[in-house]
């Protein structure tokens, strides 16, 4: 709108009186026609139809929600040339994880006791990695998580509970977050 504004003003700078007295010209020898209400009605009509049809300016989505001021926190734990890459690949291994025990707990149960879990996970960072660690890169990361985790979740290699299930679940998205959070 602006540049077509712009545009306008620079035409007429440069050409205005000439096209001022054209205007004139013209409108002496125009008939101006004769406006009844019927026009105005139809007028009135098809600029409540492009008002009513016209995509309307909508808020910007929301954004995720902050996460609480207590959370478990990942910021300052990541260090190095691989920090960011490292932070991104374990957001989402922990949140697919985080997946597919959800789901697994729905559906068939395969997945029941802690050693299945940790098995899952190991397997998982061995593929998705192919065999590096990122916890051998971020020695920082790797002892918060494992504190974090023994604490959520407890060390047992047991049967799993709904409970438990849930539990891990909740520890695996947490952790998701705080290492996203790292990224932005």
């Amino acid at each position: 709108m602006i540049t077509a504004l712009l545009i306008a003003f620079a035409v007429y700078v440069l050409a205005g009186k000439q096209i001022t007295e054209k205007v004139k010209a013209w409108y002496a020898t125009a008939q101006v026609p004769t406006i009844d209400g019927q026009y105005v009605a139809a007028i009135a009509l098809l600029i409540a139809a492009v008002i009513a049809f016209a995509p309307s300016r909508q808020a910007p989505a929301p954004g995720p929600a902050p996460a609480p001021p207590d959370a478990f926190s990942l910021r300052g734990k990541f260090i190095g040339p691989t920090a960011a890459e490292d932070a991104s690949t374990m957001a989402a291994l922990c949140g697919e994880l985080a997946e597919c025990i959800d789901y697994d707990g729905k559906h068939d149960q395969r997945l029941k006791t802690g050693v299945a879990f940790d098995d899952l996970r190991i397997a998982a960072r061995e593929m998705r990695c192919k065999g590096e660690s990122i916890g051998a890169r971020q020695p920082q990361v790797r002892d918060a998580v494992h504190k974090f985790l023994d604490d959520a979740v407890g060390s047992s290699g047991g049967p799993v509970t709904p409970e438990s299930r849930a539990a891990w679940v909740s520890a695996l998205r947490d952790l998701s977050r705080a290492a996203a959070d790292v990224t932005k």
